[in-house]
């Protein structure tokens, strides 16, 4: 693994399972010694459980062939590595561009006794193999070409399976035996790791893609929480709450970081408290998802236990990341069924519940117009509640600050509360600034179809700040406040609003008129 930009590629295809090799070459320069890319990639290296190292020291050619300092970077690199979890490590100095010790011992260092770099990587011993590990083959296509064939396609990622034995889909439980193993050169006895096959089972059990085949007698873990080391490759910083795409095998699922338990400086190996990751650091994370996924811990797995994470708006790869282990919390925690429910709540109220989500800068009118809109429902007969972003901050989320991260965590907090109240079945009017679309998306998912009206209070920053009797707008511009949303952190516009409310030229009366007007061509009241 060479100091030079890439690694960042180079971790993502680790990560995620594109090599299972037990050794990595770690590339240092002769003349600069040991960098702080030399001791990250040693990290990574041995995150990703690898035990053989090859330290190829190259351009010998540029320091005279100098023992010394072959000794001396050799001398610091182990030092620093006693604290990893290597196995061998095997010190090769080289000059690739004259050849020294790449194919064929050279005469230049006649001091050097080992093997070249070639020899050394056709001879070191590996123990990865995959045959040997429990059955696992992630469903990547459900192949039905008629009404007579139901057959579950994808590559064996570890272990062998055999016509006659037993599998499992642990998410669900539900087991059968394979009936046939098929390929496009005919049918086998026996699929290894490694072979793209085709499955079919003697039972019409439910299973699509994203779903794992397991061996029945060695189930991996099924959880929706665990704990994992997550690699962060983006520019913009981790910001825990917020939901990411998670990404393992064939299965993707909404992610979000519930607890960074701490980060690892790379150079010391120490173990810092931290609120969020930035750009190639790494930390300690516990995850929460939106499903039970089946894995293994990647020190068992590496195909099951690995990872990426994805950015919901621009499907970049954010983060890449290896499970420890799964959180078994999440296994002793069950929803409790209630006879009496949302629809029943509802209907005694003569009402369909909704989250009526007002948006837009300080001073757009947002509360100001909400508080007329519960008045008017209220006068009505209709049951709601009102959650405001300056009261809910004195109490539900008084410990949080206006961080970006902080933000996140804010709108969470009142998605989840705005939810319950949702099912108690009312209308709840919950009025933030909640700048982030990836937020508002999260809130709007966690509420049923047609539950959701996002309420845009379109207002332009110039009146808003006309508006500004607490001066706030004129104290951010003067760098007396700092985060502030329109002048030194930014406010996503929505893009697919229900309801637009023009902030500067409606009346208040008017737009909850227009509000309530949406909300009886919806048939919510």
């Amino acid at each position: 693994m060479a100091d030079t930009p890439g690694h960042e590629q180079y971790t993502r295809n680790m990560v995620t399972g594109a090599s299972t090799a037990d050794v990595a070459v770690i590339l240092i320069d002769a003349r600069k010694g040991i960098l702080t890319q030399t001791m990250r990639h040693s990290f990574l290296v041995s995150l990703l459980g690898i035990k053989h190292i090859v330290l190829a020291v190259n351009k010998m050619d540029l320091v005279e062939y100098e023992e010394k300092t072959f000794r001396e970077i050799v001398s610091a690199y182990e030092k620093f590595a006693s604290q990893l979890t290597f196995e061998t490590i095997t010190a090769i100095p080289l000059s690739a561009l004259e050849g020294d010790n790449v194919i064929a011992p050279s005469t230049n260092t006649p001091w050097y006794e080992g093997p070249s770099l070639i020899t050394q990587l056709e001879t070191v011993q590996t123990t990865e193999d995959l045959v040997e590990k429990p059955f696992r083959m992630p469903v990547q296509w459900v192949n039905r070409p008629n009404l007579d064939f139901r057959g579950f396609s994808g590559t064996v990622s570890s272990g062998s399976i055999k016509v006659g034995d037993g599998i499992v889909e642990p998410t669900s439980g539900q087991s059968s035996k394979v009936r046939e193993i098929v390929t496009f050169d005919g049918n086998l006895d026996e699929a290894i790791a490694g072979q793209a096959v085709t499955i079919t089972l003697e039972d019409e059990i439910d299973i699509s893609r994203g779903d794992v085949l397991c061996a029945l007698q060695d189930r991996p873990a099924t959880a929706d929480q665990f704990e994992a080391k997550l690699v962060w490759m983006s520019d913009e910083e981790l910001l825990p709450s917020r939901n990411y795409i998670l990404k393992l095998g064939t299965t993707t699922s909404s992610a979000r970081v519930t607890a960074l338990k701490h980060k690892i400086n790379v150079n010391t190996l120490e173990k810092t408290a931290a609120k969020t990751l930035e750009l190639n650091e790494i930390g300690v994370c516990n995850f929460a998802l939106d499903k039970a996924i089946s894995f293994d811990p990647y020190q068992e797995n590496r195909k099951t236990g690995s990872f990426i994470l994805i950015d919901r708006f621009s499907n970049a790869t954010v983060g890449a990341g290896v499970i420890d282990f799964a959180l078994r919390r999440a296994e002793n925690i069950h929803w409790q069924s209630v006879d009496i429910h949302k629809d029943a709540r509802a209907e005694q109220k003569g009402q369909r519940p909704a989250v009526l989500w007002f948006t837009g800068l300080s001073g757009s009118g947002k509360s100001t117009i909400a508080n007329a809109l519960e008045k008017k429902l209220h006068s009505i007969g209709k049951h709601t509640y009102l959650l405001d972003g300056d009261n809910v901050r004195h109490g539900l989320n008084k410990d949080l600050g206006f961080t970006d991260a902080d933000r996140v965590e804010n709108i969470r907090r009142v998605g989840e509360t705005a939810k319950l109240f949702v099912d108690a079945g009312l209308i709840t009017l919950v009025s933030f600034i909640s700048p982030f679309r990836s937020e508002r998306q999260m809130a709007r998912n966690l509420m049923e179809e047609g539950e959701f009206l996002e309420v845009f209070v379109d207002t332009p920053l110039e009146i808003c700040e006309q508006r500004d009797i607490k001066g706030l707008y004129a104290k951010a511009r003067a760098g007396e406040i700092k985060n502030f949303t329109g002048i030194d952190s930014d406010y996503e516009r929505p893009e697919n609003a229900e309801i637009i409310i023009d902030g500067a030229n409606t009346a208040i009366e008017d737009a909850a008129d227009i509000i309530i007007a949406e909300l009886k061509s919806r048939g919510m009241i």
